[in-house]
């Protein structure tokens, strides 16, 4: 569930700083996606009202890695700004660097494209993007609500980095 750790909530410029944070991650597992959306093609309706946003993001070379590193020492470990927005880029952070293991796994391993290697990958993929949105939808409702969100196995990592 959610925490406050505070009895007021936070202006909404903190909260829309947050859940900008959040859409880096969520951004970058949409490669997670083309297996669940082949099989799923109305799913991606869901997701025509950000092919705008995400189009100007794609467009800007390594925009992922200066957003990555903006959050990181724009936000995350700027002493001036509120601990509620660095939290949540940190949080934003760990899971953009936890997205990218999946990736390096298939690297290694080249699992090909069939057989039981391939179904692991296609089933692993399916699960990290839905596990993707699930935090982005429940991390950008807790910030509407002013609330902080607490993601599993990251918001601890991130409590400790702030």
């Amino acid at each position: 569930m959610s925490k406050n750790h505070s009895s007021s909530s936070p202006p909404a410029t903190h909260r829309l700083i947050s859940i900008a944070a959040y859409c880096l991650p969520f951004f970058n597992s949409l490669q997670y996606s083309r297996f669940l959306l082949s099989q799923y093609p109305n799913l991606s309706l869901l997701f025509e009202p950000i092919i705008p946003f995400l189009s100007l993001y794609r467009s800007i070379p390594y925009a992922s890695f200066v957003a990555f590193f903006a959050l990181y020492l724009g936000l995350v470990r700027n002493p001036n700004v509120n601990r509620y927005v660095r939290f949540n880029a940190m949080q934003a952070v760990t899971l953009d660097v936890l997205l990218v293991l999946p990736v390096l796994m298939q690297r290694i391993f080249s699992p090909g494209r069939v057989g039981l290697g391939f179904k692991v990958m296609v089933w692993s993929h399916n699960f990290i993007f839905l596990f993707a949105v699930l935090c982005f939808v429940y991390s950008a409702g807790s910030c509407v609500l002013g609330r902080t969100p607490y993601l599993p196995f990251v918001a601890d990592a991130a409590s400790r980095q702030i």
